[in-house]
């Protein structure tokens, strides 16, 4: 009797699987999308910083929640710092080739000089898709971040975006 319990088990799950694998065909979601480019900054205490960004997206639930995880080495006169943020975006499909994205989430700043400094970031996604497959598109994405003890700061990001399927 387990052992028929045990193949049951294991039919329903199998057939779980492939349901969930033929959907992912049918539908063609990407795996996770990686954003790679540059950033520049403007402190609202009139520091700029520029420097390369890297990000990853993952769809958690369909047209609602997306996650975004991202960071930054950013490069100003005064200091180097690496930007680092958590993202939480709800998609907008604003025509065949074009997303937007809002969403907020904790953001982190490190820099050998004043260590680690917690805050949010406000973003706008703006996500390109210049072929129906989705598979390489940009983007370009204003933020708005305030990080403890009153800094705020303005940046933009903007590169290439690469699906995985």
């Amino acid at each position: 009797m387990r052992f028929v319990a045990r193949f049951a088990w294991a039919a329903a799950i199998l057939c779980c699987v492939a349901a969930q694998a033929a959907a992912a065909e049918v539908e063609k979601e990407p795996i996770a999308i990686v954003g790679i480019g540059g950033q520049g900054a403007w402190s609202f205490s009139g520091e700029q910083a520029i420097g390369p960004s890297v990000s990853v997206e993952f769809n958690v639930i369909k047209d609602w929640l997306e996650i975004e995880i991202g960071t930054a080495r950013m490069f100003s006169r005064e200091s180097r710092s690496w930007d680092t943020d958590l993202i939480f975006k709800k998609p907008f499909t604003l025509s065949k080739t074009v997303e937007l994205m809002v969403g907020a989430g904790p953001a982190l700043s490190y820099s050998r000089d004043e260590g680690q400094k917690w805050g949010a970031t406000f973003a706008l996604d703006f996500m390109i898709w210049p072929l129906p497959e989705r598979k390489f598109g940009w983007f370009v994405e204003p933020t708005y971040t305030t990080l403890k003890g009153g800094e705020k700061s303005l940046a933009v990001s903007a590169g290439v975006l690469i699906a995985f399927y």
